[in-house]
């Protein structure tokens, strides 16, 4: 499973810096992000569902969410 940090960054870069990444892997393959922004909440299902991958998982950490990402087919 690839793991990408996004700590730190706010919006869009969180969902821009995953986008690039996902770009990157095999369809099928599994991503897991960090982030700290709130706004992430909002934009990372929404990404997922615009671009076709799966949002497998969330989980909250303190102020860190945990997002468990699998590419879809492009």
């Amino acid at each position: 499973m690839e793991e990408l940090d996004a700590t730190g960054l706010l919006c869009p870069l969180p969902v821009l810096k995953t986008r690039k990444h996902m770009l990157a892997l095999a369809p099928g393959a599994v991503l897991r992000v960090r982030t700290d922004d709130p706004v992430a909440v909002v934009d990372m299902p929404h990404f997922c569902a615009e671009a076709g991958h799966a949002l497998e998982a969330q989980q909250e950490e303190g102020s860190v969410t945990i997002w468990v990402i699998r590419r879809g087919d492009m």
